[in-house]
Protein backbone atom coordinates (compact mmCIF):
# COMPACT_ATOMS: atom_id res chain seq x y z
CA UNK A 1 0.00 0.00 0.00
CA UNK A 2 2.78 2.39 0.91
CA UNK A 3 4.59 1.65 -2.36
CA UNK A 4 1.44 2.28 -4.36
CA UNK A 5 0.79 5.58 -2.64
CA UNK A 6 4.34 6.75 -3.25
CA UNK A 7 4.29 5.87 -6.94
CA UNK A 8 0.87 7.30 -7.78
CA UNK A 9 2.01 10.95 -8.19
CA UNK A 10 4.70 9.80 -10.61
CA UNK A 11 2.22 7.84 -12.70
CA UNK A 12 -0.19 10.77 -12.67
CA UNK A 13 2.54 13.15 -13.83
CA UNK A 14 3.61 10.76 -16.58
CA UNK A 15 0.09 10.53 -17.91
CA UNK A 16 -0.46 14.27 -17.77
CA UNK A 17 2.16 15.10 -20.44
CA UNK A 18 0.71 12.89 -23.22
CA UNK A 19 -2.80 13.92 -22.21
CA UNK A 20 -1.99 17.60 -22.58
CA UNK A 21 -0.20 16.97 -25.88
CA UNK A 22 -3.20 15.06 -27.15
CA UNK A 23 -5.82 17.61 -26.17
CA UNK A 24 -4.16 20.94 -26.79
CA UNK A 25 -1.57 20.19 -29.48
CA UNK A 26 -3.41 21.43 -32.58
CA UNK A 27 -4.62 24.58 -30.87
CA UNK A 28 -1.08 25.24 -29.65
CA UNK A 29 0.23 24.68 -33.19
CA UNK A 30 -2.26 27.17 -34.60
CA UNK A 31 -0.90 29.83 -32.23
CA UNK A 32 2.70 28.87 -33.00
CA UNK A 33 2.06 29.20 -36.74
CA UNK A 34 0.54 32.63 -36.14
CA UNK A 35 3.59 33.67 -34.10
CA UNK A 36 5.97 32.54 -36.87
CA UNK A 37 3.98 34.41 -39.51
CA UNK A 38 3.78 37.61 -37.47
CA UNK A 39 7.47 37.55 -36.58
CA UNK A 40 8.65 36.73 -40.08
CA UNK A 41 6.58 39.30 -41.93
CA UNK A 42 7.14 41.98 -39.30
CA UNK A 43 10.61 42.45 -40.82
CA UNK A 44 9.35 43.21 -44.33
CA UNK A 45 5.67 44.16 -44.39
CA UNK A 46 6.21 47.87 -43.79
CA UNK A 47 9.05 48.33 -46.28
CA UNK A 48 7.72 45.97 -48.94
CA UNK A 49 3.98 46.59 -48.72
CA UNK A 50 2.52 49.23 -46.40
CA UNK A 51 5.02 52.00 -47.21
CA UNK A 52 6.66 50.41 -50.23
CA UNK A 53 8.39 52.62 -52.75
CA UNK A 54 7.63 51.97 -55.54
CA UNK A 55 4.10 50.92 -54.64
CA UNK A 56 3.48 47.19 -54.94
CA UNK A 57 0.66 45.75 -57.09
CA UNK A 58 -2.73 45.73 -55.34
CA UNK A 59 -2.92 41.97 -55.76
CA UNK A 60 -0.29 41.61 -53.04
CA UNK A 61 -2.77 43.09 -50.54
CA UNK A 62 -5.37 40.50 -51.58
CA UNK A 63 -2.77 37.75 -51.26
CA UNK A 64 -1.78 38.88 -47.77
CA UNK A 65 -5.38 39.18 -46.64
CA UNK A 66 -6.32 35.69 -47.82
CA UNK A 67 -3.32 33.99 -46.30
CA UNK A 68 -3.76 35.88 -43.03
CA UNK A 69 -7.40 34.81 -43.03
CA UNK A 70 -6.28 31.19 -43.33
CA UNK A 71 -4.11 31.46 -40.21
CA UNK A 72 -7.06 32.97 -38.32
CA UNK A 73 -9.33 30.25 -39.70
CA UNK A 74 -6.90 27.54 -38.56
CA UNK A 75 -6.89 29.00 -35.04
CA UNK A 76 -10.71 29.17 -35.01
CA UNK A 77 -11.17 25.61 -36.25
CA UNK A 78 -8.63 24.25 -33.76
CA UNK A 79 -10.37 26.12 -30.94
CA UNK A 80 -13.77 24.76 -31.98
CA UNK A 81 -12.51 21.19 -31.83
CA UNK A 82 -10.82 21.82 -28.48
CA UNK A 83 -14.09 23.21 -27.04
CA UNK A 84 -16.07 20.30 -28.56
CA UNK A 85 -17.99 22.46 -31.04
CA UNK A 86 -17.51 19.86 -33.75
CA UNK A 87 -20.80 20.53 -35.63
CA UNK A 88 -19.84 24.19 -36.10
CA UNK A 89 -16.31 23.13 -37.03
CA UNK A 90 -17.72 20.94 -39.80
CA UNK A 91 -20.18 23.58 -40.96
CA UNK A 92 -17.37 26.11 -41.35
CA UNK A 93 -15.25 23.57 -43.18
CA UNK A 94 -16.77 24.38 -46.55
CA UNK A 95 -16.04 28.06 -46.00
CA UNK A 96 -12.44 26.96 -45.50
CA UNK A 97 -12.61 25.05 -48.78
CA UNK A 98 -13.65 28.21 -50.59
CA UNK A 99 -10.88 30.14 -48.89
CA UNK A 100 -8.30 27.49 -49.82
CA UNK A 101 -9.42 27.46 -53.47
CA UNK A 102 -9.11 31.26 -53.59
CA UNK A 103 -5.65 31.05 -52.04
CA UNK A 104 -4.47 28.65 -54.73
CA UNK A 105 -5.60 30.90 -57.57
CA UNK A 106 -4.44 34.14 -55.96
CA UNK A 107 -1.20 32.57 -54.72
CA UNK A 108 -0.11 31.42 -58.18
CA UNK A 109 -1.20 34.67 -59.80
CA UNK A 110 0.57 36.78 -57.18
CA UNK A 111 3.80 34.81 -57.57
CA UNK A 112 3.82 35.54 -61.31
CA UNK A 113 2.71 39.19 -61.00
CA UNK A 114 5.28 39.96 -58.29
CA UNK A 115 8.11 38.30 -60.19
CA UNK A 116 7.24 40.37 -63.25
CA UNK A 117 7.22 43.43 -61.01
CA UNK A 118 10.62 42.52 -59.53
CA UNK A 119 12.10 42.11 -63.01
CA UNK A 120 10.45 45.04 -64.77
CA UNK A 121 10.37 47.63 -61.98
CA UNK A 122 13.00 46.63 -59.41
CA UNK A 123 15.37 45.07 -61.98
CA UNK A 124 16.05 42.19 -59.60
CA UNK A 125 18.36 39.34 -60.58
CA UNK A 126 17.70 35.60 -60.43
CA UNK A 127 13.94 36.00 -60.33
CA UNK A 128 12.97 33.24 -62.81
CA UNK A 129 14.95 30.62 -60.88
CA UNK A 130 13.23 31.57 -57.60
CA UNK A 131 9.72 31.25 -59.05
CA UNK A 132 9.78 27.54 -58.23
CA UNK A 133 9.70 28.33 -54.49
CA UNK A 134 6.26 30.00 -54.21
CA UNK A 135 4.80 27.63 -56.80
CA UNK A 136 6.02 24.66 -54.75
CA UNK A 137 4.54 26.10 -51.55
CA UNK A 138 1.17 26.61 -53.19
CA UNK A 139 1.25 23.14 -54.75
CA UNK A 140 1.99 21.54 -51.36
CA UNK A 141 -0.73 23.52 -49.60
CA UNK A 142 -3.29 22.70 -52.26
CA UNK A 143 -2.42 18.99 -52.29
CA UNK A 144 -2.48 18.56 -48.53
CA UNK A 145 -5.67 20.58 -48.14
CA UNK A 146 -7.74 18.71 -50.71
CA UNK A 147 -6.48 15.39 -49.40
CA UNK A 148 -7.71 16.57 -46.01
CA UNK A 149 -11.11 17.30 -47.54
CA UNK A 150 -11.18 13.83 -49.06
CA UNK A 151 -10.39 12.32 -45.64
CA UNK A 152 -12.68 14.62 -43.65
CA UNK A 153 -14.56 11.62 -42.24
CA UNK A 154 -11.31 10.22 -40.85
CA UNK A 155 -10.31 12.81 -38.24
CA UNK A 156 -6.88 11.38 -37.43
CA UNK A 157 -5.80 11.70 -41.06
CA UNK A 158 -7.72 14.92 -41.70
CA UNK A 159 -6.19 16.93 -38.88
CA UNK A 160 -2.62 15.94 -39.78
CA UNK A 161 -3.10 16.88 -43.41
CA UNK A 162 -4.55 20.25 -42.41
CA UNK A 163 -1.59 20.79 -40.10
CA UNK A 164 0.89 20.03 -42.87
CA UNK A 165 -1.02 22.24 -45.33
CA UNK A 166 -0.77 25.12 -42.87
CA UNK A 167 2.87 24.50 -41.98
CA UNK A 168 4.04 24.66 -45.61
CA UNK A 169 2.55 28.16 -45.81
CA UNK A 170 5.01 29.34 -43.16
CA UNK A 171 7.86 28.99 -45.67
CA UNK A 172 7.39 32.61 -46.75
CA UNK A 173 7.50 33.76 -43.12
CA UNK A 174 10.65 31.76 -42.32
CA UNK A 175 12.21 33.15 -45.49
CA UNK A 176 11.82 36.65 -44.04
CA UNK A 177 13.68 35.92 -40.82
CA UNK A 178 16.63 38.32 -40.31
CA UNK A 179 19.32 35.73 -41.13
CA UNK A 180 19.69 35.83 -44.98
CA UNK A 181 20.70 32.17 -44.99
CA UNK A 182 17.09 31.26 -44.26
CA UNK A 183 16.29 31.99 -47.89
CA UNK A 184 19.61 31.87 -49.79
CA UNK A 185 20.57 28.44 -48.42
CA UNK A 186 17.09 27.02 -47.97
CA UNK A 187 17.06 27.12 -44.18
CA UNK A 188 13.45 28.27 -44.27
CA UNK A 189 12.48 24.71 -45.14
CA UNK A 190 14.03 23.50 -41.90
CA UNK A 191 11.57 25.77 -40.11
CA UNK A 192 8.66 24.26 -42.04
CA UNK A 193 9.86 20.72 -41.38
CA UNK A 194 10.47 21.54 -37.72
CA UNK A 195 6.84 22.54 -37.27
CA UNK A 196 5.64 19.34 -38.90
CA UNK A 197 8.06 17.25 -36.83
CA UNK A 198 6.36 18.60 -33.72
CA UNK A 199 3.36 16.62 -34.93
CA UNK A 200 5.54 13.51 -35.17
CA UNK A 201 6.80 14.08 -31.62
CA UNK A 202 3.22 14.54 -30.43
CA UNK A 203 2.30 11.17 -31.96
CA UNK A 204 5.20 9.45 -30.22
CA UNK A 205 4.21 10.97 -26.87
CA UNK A 206 0.51 10.22 -27.17
CA UNK A 207 0.22 7.01 -29.19
CA UNK A 208 3.80 5.66 -29.01
CA UNK A 209 3.95 5.48 -32.81
CA UNK A 210 4.12 7.79 -35.82
CA UNK A 211 0.87 8.08 -37.74
CA UNK A 212 0.97 6.68 -41.27
CA UNK A 213 -0.02 10.09 -42.68
CA UNK A 214 3.40 11.42 -41.71
CA UNK A 215 5.15 8.22 -42.80
CA UNK A 216 3.72 8.60 -46.31
CA UNK A 217 3.82 12.38 -46.70
CA UNK A 218 7.09 13.46 -45.10
CA UNK A 219 9.51 11.52 -47.36
CA UNK A 220 7.75 12.87 -50.45
CA UNK A 221 7.77 16.39 -49.00
CA UNK A 222 11.47 16.19 -48.11
CA UNK A 223 12.40 14.95 -51.58
CA UNK A 224 10.39 17.73 -53.21
CA UNK A 225 12.01 20.32 -50.95
CA UNK A 226 15.49 19.11 -51.89
CA UNK A 227 14.66 19.36 -55.58
CA UNK A 228 13.27 22.88 -55.14
CA UNK A 229 16.29 24.16 -53.19
CA UNK A 230 18.74 22.56 -55.62
CA UNK A 231 16.86 23.98 -58.59
CA UNK A 232 16.82 27.60 -57.51
CA UNK A 233 20.24 27.69 -55.80
CA UNK A 234 21.91 26.33 -58.93
CA UNK A 235 19.63 28.28 -61.32
CA UNK A 236 18.97 25.05 -63.19
CA UNK A 237 18.80 25.86 -66.90
CA UNK A 238 15.77 23.66 -67.56
CA UNK A 239 13.73 25.47 -64.93
CA UNK A 240 14.94 28.96 -65.86
CA UNK A 241 13.69 28.34 -69.41
CA UNK A 242 10.27 27.24 -68.12
CA UNK A 243 10.00 30.09 -65.61
CA UNK A 244 11.04 32.66 -68.19
CA UNK A 245 8.22 31.52 -70.43
CA UNK A 246 5.74 31.67 -67.56
CA UNK A 247 6.87 35.19 -66.73
CA UNK A 248 6.80 36.24 -70.37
Amino acid sequence: MATSAQNSPVVSSAKRVPGTAGQYFYFFMSLLVAAVVIYGFSHTVDQNLVHANPVRPWLLWVHGSLFSAWVAFFILQSALVRTRNVPLHRALGWMGAGLAASMTVVGITTAIVMDRFDIGVLHAQGVPAFLIVPLWDIACFTTFFWLAVAYRRKPEIHRRLILMATCVLTAAAFGRFPDPRFITEGWYLLGVDGLILLGVIRDILVTRRVHRTYLYALPVLALGQWIVVHTYTTSAAWWVRIASRILG
